[in-house]
């Protein structure tokens, strides 16, 4: 089947900031009309919102002039910018904002630091050189700082902090960048940082304590000096930084001795670290940098960013481990800035917390959490909010793809095609959001984890309480999953509100679709590792063809038995074995899984549920293939079969069988594996099978739109394998852009469906 789809796009753009009763619109008209894209653009609760249609490389160019072009005395803090299918636009026109709308406070995410805030910071002549909280209107902490709206300086963690008669001047000024900045300071009125080793431990090059900053006896403190902490880390030593949203960790990076220690401590084995690197010249010292990542790193949000390392050395192995991407930042917090200068070199910036717990945000709870981890502590004075972990994100198909959304995003809201009732959803068990529907907007909340530990489940409540707070909003209803045996799941039951289950895979689809204002009937390709299925087993490779709120299962993987239930999922040679099982007989089994209690669970089918997961089947064909037996964390099989594919370019593939049936796949992997075929081309196939069994079900479903949504499609290898040829055909296909694919944007399609299910 061959579906004509214009090559035309529509960009949708909004504005957050100084960007009403400042020319603006007017300038947007004249721009667009330059250019010849027809479209609308008006002023909303949001900030500025505006839609255009036409090429790709107009478009591109009209996103890069309304920044670099814009009214002298705009002032852009955040712009978020998606790319969807066009609707046919006539015209350009300058629409009145809809009356009827509901105005919502904006709370903005946390900012990176401007450049004029850094000039100042440098400059010996200025009275906030070095200055650790130095910030403005374009600039600095928003969220994390945040009790209250409307957001005035009594409303955050600051309104202990008077202002000096200088900073009171800035902040009445309206000619000046600090005119109502909320968290300004400077060093005579503001937040004081220093720094804490544990009693015993020496301060090496440093003054006597400062008994100004003496809190506990059992701690040395110190006024920061950037150059102590800078020769902490060249030492080998661990620093606790206490940043915007929370504490983080910090080692030498080149140092595989720290890694490893930073890892034994903290009990994340195998999990890639987060990396922060002083300059962009540096991130391209190690990592293959594109001009559109280059921009996702040094925007206002400042996320880490999945970069390609470019195999120079100097990274220590245990940062990355199994991982093919180095997660990258730039110093995003004046302290950051700081820090880095004193020591030009690669840190590993991973959360402050211990593997599966919230990150701590006060300095006593980090004292008491972080005491066996950290040998320095980098303390300030300011109180955090709300815990806030860094964002991360990369690019896809060339457009921005957030992974996890946290700081620099949460909580700006995601914008849906109709009005909602107050729903609260509240997402799933592992990488969990929560949302709130308030109109045509859904906030979602920042990452809150896996719901695991008792301390995990607190920091849920907590968001969920923070988010209804802070918008004042009350739901009428509660969405969660269908699964009753998520901790999220629980708390929705015991609520007391109305409750409205949405199954897992279909939720993936519909935040999909929602952030890409997708119209019309669509086929959601939904692929992930666990997800609780309407016939009450493991779902995770589902098409669906889904219409409005409703959505019919077309097509899923041949079922296959998960032996040992949960350790299938932490060991990928069991579903190996099964498969193996299923194909060859019991002789079929690799000798290291012949154990009699597994035979015997794939015999009688006890304690091997069934799951149609594509998840599973990378763990499966990993082991097979001799690249991965187990994962250490989720997804980890699944990125060593992605990364070994390497530069490998290729058009074969395996055979998937009518139906979704994986037994002649897995006939040719093992008959490669047994022939020393390298495990570069059977990945290769393997993803590319995949690949042609999505353009194969599209293409019998006859639908021409795709959205393609769940944790497997953060492989990037599959992404844009399959949305190629599915566009060779002429299928529009959509991917997450605002949302992640994963667990962490299902919040958004609950909330998506209850709506419109409650008559939204």
């Amino acid at each position: 089947m061959n579906v004509t789809v214009s090559s035309a796009e529509r960009l949708r753009v909004t504005l957050h900031g100084a960007v009403q009763g400042v020319g603006f619109r007017p300038f947007v008209y004249r721009l667009a009309t330059e250019l010849g894209l027809p479209g609308w653009v008006l002023n909303s609760s949001a900030g500025l919102s505006l839609e255009v249609e036409g090429p790709r490389d107009r478009l591109d160019t009209f996103l890069a002039r309304l920044e670099s072009e814009k009214p002298p005395a705009a002032v852009i803090l955040t712009k978020e910018a998606s790319f969807l299918a066009p609707v046919g636009f006539t015209g350009f026109e300058i629409r009145t904002s809809d009356a009827s709308e509901g105005k919502t406070a904006s709370v903005l995410p946390d900012l990176a630091t401007c450049g004029d805030c850094l000039a100042e910071m440098r400059d010996p002549a200025d009275r906030r050189c070095g200055y650790p909280f130095t910030n403005c209107t374009n600039c600095g902490p928003r969220y994390t700082i945040i009790l209250d709206i409307p957001y005035d300086r009594t409303n955050t963690t600051m309104f202990g902090f008077g202002l000096c008669a200088e900073c009171g001047r800035e902040y009445r000024d309206p000619g000046d960048r600090r005119f109502h900045a909320q968290p300004v300071a400077c060093p005579a009125c503001g937040p004081k940082v220093w720094v804490e080793l544990p009693q015993g431990m020496e301060m090496q090059g440093r003054m006597g304590t400062d008994s100004h900053f003496a809190t506990a006896a059992k701690w040395n403190l110190s006024p920061f000096s950037p150059i102590f902490v800078a020769a902490a880390l060249e030492r080998g030593e661990i620093v606790a930084l206490k940043g915007i949203g929370g504490f983080q960790l910090l080692a030498d990076a080149r140092n595989e001795q720290a890694v490893e220690r930073l890892r034994q401590r903290k009990h994340r084995e195998e999990k890639p670290f987060a990396l922060m690197l002083p300059s962009i010249e540096e991130v391209r010292r190690y990592c293959e940098v594109s001009p559109a990542e280059e921009r996702l790193l040094k925007s206002a949000a400042a996320p880490i960013v999945l970069l390609r390392p470019n195999g120079t050395p100097g990274i220590a192995p245990s940062v990355a481990k199994s991982s093919p991407y180095l997660g990258v930042m730039l110093p995003y917090s004046p302290l950051h800035h700081l820090l880095m200068r004193e020591f030009p070199a690669p840190v590993v910036a991973t959360s402050g917390n211990r593997s599966d717990e919230p990150i701590a945000i006060d300095n006593d709870e980090a004292r008491d959490r972080l005491g066996e981890i950290a040998d320095v502590f980098l303390m300030h004075d300011r109180p955090v909010a709300r815990p806030c972990d860094d964002s991360v994100a990369r690019v896809t198909r060339g457009r921005e793809s957030v992974v996890r959304r946290a700081r620099g995003y949460a909580p700006l809201p995601v914008r849906v095609a109709r009005e909602l009732p107050p729903v609260l959803a509240v997402g799933g068990h592992l990488k969990n959001t929560v949302a709130i529907a308030i109109g045509r907007d859904v906030y979602l909340s920042q990452h809150v984890g896996d719901l695991d530990t008792a301390e995990a489940r607190g920091a849920f409540e907590r968001a969920i309480e923070d988010l209804c707070r802070l918008y004042r909003f009350e739901p009428q209803m509660a969405a969660c999953d269908l699964h009753p045996d998520y901790a999220s799941t629980q708390w929705a039951r015991a609520s007391g509100l109305p409750v409205i289950a949405v199954q897992h895979h279909h939720a993936h689809a519909a935040a999909c679709a929602a952030e890409n204002d997708i119209r019309g009937d669509y086929l959601g390709v939904s692929w992930d590792g666990t997800g609780y299925g309407l016939d009450a087993t493991v779902w995770g490779g589902e098409f669906f063809l889904v219409r409005d709120a409703e959505f019919e299962r077309v097509a899923h993987l041949r079922p296959f038995r998960l032996p040992g239930g949960e350790a299938a999922i932490r060991e990928g040679w069991r579903p190996a074995a099964s498969l193996l099982w299923e194909v060859f007989g019991p002789e079929g089994v690799p000798e290291s899984a012949q154990k009699p209690v597994l035979l015997r669970m794939l015999e009688r089918g006890v304690n091997a549920p069934l799951t149609t997961s594509v998840g599973r089947l990378f763990d499966a064909v990993a082991s097979i293939a001799g690249i991965a037996q187990a994962n250490r964390f989720e997804g980890q099989a699944a990125m060593q079969l992605e990364r070994a594919i390497g530069a490998t370019v290729t058009a074969e593939c395996y055979r998937l069988g009518e139906g979704g049936d994986w037994a002649p796949l897995v006939e040719e992997v093992g008959a490669d594996a047994a022939r020393n075929v390298s495990p570069a081309l059977i990945s290769a196939k393997f993803h590319n099978a995949l690949a042609r069994w999505i353009v194969e079900v599209a293409e019998q479903t006859g639908v021409g739109q795709v959205a393609l949504s769940g944790g497997v499609f953060q492989n990037t290898y599959l992404t844009e394998r399959a949305a190629s040829l599915l566009e060779e055909r002429g299928f529009r296909v959509y991917t997450h852009q605002r949302a992640p694919a994963n667990d962490g944007g299902i919040a958004l399609g609950q909330a998506v469906i209850a709506g419109i299910r409650a008559g939204g």
